[in-house]
């Protein structure tokens, strides 16, 4: 020991001093960053009865953001849809009710702008997007029109409103191959992100690949589906000169619906250097059900569904919301902290693993996480309870339950990548890892 003293007493001050300042300089203090928990309106389609809301529609916004705030949710995610009256699917062909919280028959003006940004100052509530999900490249020119020109009114309610992204789909065209549908995207949607570009707007896709979207044999309906072709359309957008416009909203539940894992996904963006592309985030599951992959595989149900009668397609629209039985017969939407998990199922990619979507998130993705949205979207059938009050509670405890997931893996994040890095402490362990097969 008192060799051990002699000797430390022999290095110059001035190197004991610099190491000491290093050792100090090292130390990276313990700031966990947290997203912005909001709710997609579309949870309670029948919060303000249809008679009340079709008179004055802006009375459902309010209603949402007091309910919001009751909820515990920072922000809401306002669902637009054309109307019942005006949709060219009827509404015994969907698998929801239509959640157009945002009514848009008459154009949003500064007057509507005014009355619903007063309700959303008053209950201290954000807005973290539009959203309007439709098939943006339907093969009727007329029924195209018609969406392409409500995106537009959706486009001039978000600066109204003071958001910078509007989230949809982007949509198939079911007459053209999918090769043909990136020449459609490009002649045609191309056009309707340089309307949001003018305007300031992000347009954010979610990737569901919507396949009962139509009772012929088609799984994938959504062009934008996977990472495979978000890329295919980004390069398309880059030479329009858009590209900063094209984003991803990314939905977990629909890559489980197709055999993926997040943390896969993710890191095959940041290989090929896309992990820019995702800009916000819908938190839904999906439970898969192994007997039904047993029966039909990751297609689902091909034949005698009930949507087709003889032999074409059946004139009833209750008859063709069963071409959804494409994906019911063999999963089921997870409102977050819902389900029970076997373990297994993570490994099997047929569940969500909501903790490492959240980190994951963090280590793969180029994020400003203290503004990205983290959307809570509820369609687990059993809970799709039209009534406010029984729904409270379920929503009250899906969203505790995503924020603390939240939190914890922000604090993960926070302690192995940020403090223990800098100190070059190793982190324990491997965790899960992308592409394991």
């Amino acid at each position: 020991m008192l060799a051990g003293c002699a000797v430390s007493l022999t290095l110059p001050f001035s190197k004991i001093r610099a190491e000491a300042a290093r050792r100090i300089m090292s130390i990276k203090s313990f700031e966990p960053q947290f997203m912005k928990i909001g709710l997609l309106t579309a949870a309670l389609q029948e919060l303000t009865p249809r008679e009340i809301r079709d008179l004055d529609p802006d009375q459902a916004i309010e209603d949402w953001v007091a309910y919001a705030r009751e909820l515990g949710a920072d922000n809401i995610q306002l669902s637009a849809a054309l109307h019942p009256s005006e949709a060219d699917i009827p509404a015994e062909a969907l698998l929801d009710p239509v959640a157009n919280t945002l009514d848009l028959r008459e154009p949003f003006n500064k007057t509507r702008a005014r009355r619903v940004l007063a309700a959303l100052n008053e209950c201290k509530i954000g807005l973290s997007d539009i959203c309007y999900f439709d098939n943006m490249l339907h093969e009727d020119p007329a029924v195209r029109k018609k969406k392409h020109e409500f995106m537009l009114r959706a486009f001039d309610a978000a600066v109204l409103l003071g958001v910078d992204a509007v989230c949809g789909f982007v949509g198939k065209n079911q007459s053209l191959s999918m090769d043909q549908n990136l020449r459609d995207f490009e002649e045609n949607f191309i056009p309707l992100l340089k309307e949001a570009k003018a305007r300031g707007l992000t347009y954010r896709v979610e990737q569901c690949p919507m396949p009962g979207w139509t009772v012929k044999d088609s799984f994938y309906n959504n062009l934008a589906y996977t990472p495979g072709t978000w890329i295919a359309l980004h390069r398309i957008c880059e030479k329009a000169g858009v590209g900063n416009v094209f984003r991803i909203h990314y939905d977990p539940s629909h890559a489980i619906l197709m055999g993926q894992d997040t943390r896969s996904i993710f890191q095959y963006l940041k290989d090929t250097g896309y992990d820019f592309l995702i800009g916000g985030f819908h938190v839904k599951g999906q439970v898969v059900d192994a007997r039904g992959v047993a029966e039909w595989g990751y297609g689902g149900q091909t034949v005698e569904r009930g949507d087709w009668i003889g032999d074409k397609p059946s004139d009833r629209p209750a008859d063709q919301a069963k071409a959804w039985l494409k994906q019911t017969v063999l999963c089921e939407h997870e409102l977050p902290g819902t389900a029970r998990h076997d373990p297994l199922a993570y490994l099997q990619n047929r569940t969500v693993d909501w903790l490492d979507h959240q980190l994951a998130a963090r280590e793969l993705l180029r994020l400003d996480v203290a503004n990205t949205h983290l959307v809570v979207e509820h369609e687990y059938p059993k809970a799709r309870i039209q009534d406010r009050d029984r729904l409270k509670p379920i929503l009250q405890g899906s969203i505790a339950f995503i924020r603390k997931i939240d939190e914890a893996a922000a604090c993960m994040y926070a302690l192995q990548h940020e403090v223990l890095a800098a100190q070059e402490i190793p982190v324990q362990g491997v965790g899960r890892e992308p592409y394991r097969s």
